[in-house]
C-alpha cells in the first residue's frame, strides 16, 4: 500500500506541473482559438532565468523564483504582441505555424547563447521528508502539489470573480459582442497571456525543485504532454485542464511502477489518439455546433 501511495504522490507531483502548463494552453485557446505551442518553451526561459539569478548573481532562492515567474509573464505578453497580434485576423493555420516558429526560435536561440549542455540549478526548496503512517513523502513533491492547488485556486478566483476574468469569459463566448459592450480586446488577450505565462513560470520553478537542470529543449516534451492533458480534460476548459494534468501524471507514474518506464511517453500520446477518436471534446469539453 505504501508503494501505491508513493506512486500516486509522484503522479500528482508531475501531474500538477502538467496541469499548470495545460491551463495556459486552455486559457489561450479559449480566447483566440490558438494552440500556443511556444508555451512549453516559456518554461525553459523561466528555468534559465532562475539559474542565472542563483548562479551568476547569487540571488536568494525566493528572489530567483519571483524573477523566473515575472520573466515568463513578460515573455508571454511580448510574444503575443510581436508575433500573434499582427496575425489576429489571419487564418488560424498562420497563427499555428507562427507559434511553432517561435518555439524553434526560443529553443535554438538559447542553445546558441548557453550551449546544449544542461545547467545545474542549485536547490531552491529544502526540507525533510514527511512521514504519514509509514509512508515517506518527499518534501518537493508535497510543495509542488500544494503550490499548484493554490495557483489553480487563485486562477479560478481571478476568472470567476474579477472584472478582467469576466471580460475573458465574455471574449471567449463572443468576441464581437464583447467588443460592442466596451470590453478592450487587446487588454483582455494580453491579460490572458500574462496569466498563462505566469503559470508556466510557476511550473518551471516547481519542475526545477524536482529536476534541478535547465536545458534548451526541456520545455518541448513537457509542453506536448501538457497539451495532451488539455485535450484530455477538454481544451478551453480550466477545470478540465486541471483534471487532465493530474490524470496524465498518475498514468505516467503507474506505467513506471509496473516496469514500463521506456513506454511512458508512448502511453501518453496513445491516450491523445484514443481521446481524439472516442471523445474529441475531452472530459469536460462542450461540443460545438456550427450553423450550416
Amino acid at each position: 500500500m505504501s508503494i501505491v501511495i508513493n506512486q500516486l504522490v509522484n503522479g500528482l507531483q508531475s501531474g500538477s506541473i502538467y496541469a499548470l502548463v495545460a491551463l495556459g494552453y486552455s486559457m489561450v485557446y479559449g480566447i483566440i482559438l490558438l494552440l500556443n505551442f511556444a508555451h512549453g518553451d516559456i518554461i525553459m526561459v523561466g528555468a534559465y532565468a532562475a539559474w542565472m539569478c542563483m548562479v551568476n548573481f547569487q540571488c536568494h532562492p525566493i528572489v530567483s523564483m519571483i524573477i523566473a515567474i515575472v520573466t515568463s509573464m513578460v515573455l508571454g505578453v511580448v510574444i503575443e504582441k510581436v508575433a500573434y497580434t499582427p496575425l489576429r485576423s489571419a487564418p488560424r493555420l498562420s497563427l499555428l505555424i507562427t507559434a511553432i516558429g517561435i518555439s524553434f526560435l526560443l529553443e535554438n536561440g538559447f542553445q546558441l547563447i548557453f550551449g546544449a549542455g544542461a545547467k545545474t540549478v542549485p536547490s531552491m526548496i529544502t526540507g525533510s521528508d514527511i512521514v504519514l503512517g509509514g509512508v515517506h513523502l518527499s518534501f518537493p513533491a508535497v510543495v509542488t502539489i500544494v503550490v499548484s492547488l493554490i495557483a489553480m485556486g487563485v486562477l479560478t478566483f481571478l476568472v470567476q470573480k474579477t472584472r478582467l476574468g469576466k471580460a475573458m469569459r465574455a471574449v471567449s463566448e463572443d468576441m464581437g459582442a464583447a467588443q460592442l459592450m466596451g470590453i478592450s480586446l487587446n487588454k483582455t488577450i494580453s491579460f490572458t497571456f500574462a496569466m498563462g505565462s505566469a503559470l508556466a513560470g510557476i511550473a518551471s520553478v516547481l519542475y526545477l525543485c524536482s529536476y534541478p537542470q535547465a536545458t534548451p529543449t526541456m520545455g518541448s516534451m513537457l509542453g506536448l504532454k501538457a497539451f495532451v492533458a488539455a485535450v484530455l480534460g477538454g481544451i478551453g476548459s480550466i477545470p478540465g485542464a486541471m483534471i487532465g494534468g493530474f490524470l496524465i501524471g498518475i498514468v505516467e507514474a503507474l506505467v513506471s511502477a509496473v516496469g514500463l518506464t521506456v513506454w511512458r511517453d508512448g502511453v501518453v500520446f496513445a491516450i491523445l489518439i484514443v481521446v481524439l477518436l472516442v471523445k474529441p471534446t475531452g472530459i469536460l469539453g462542450k461540443p460545438v455546433q456550427e450553423k450550416v
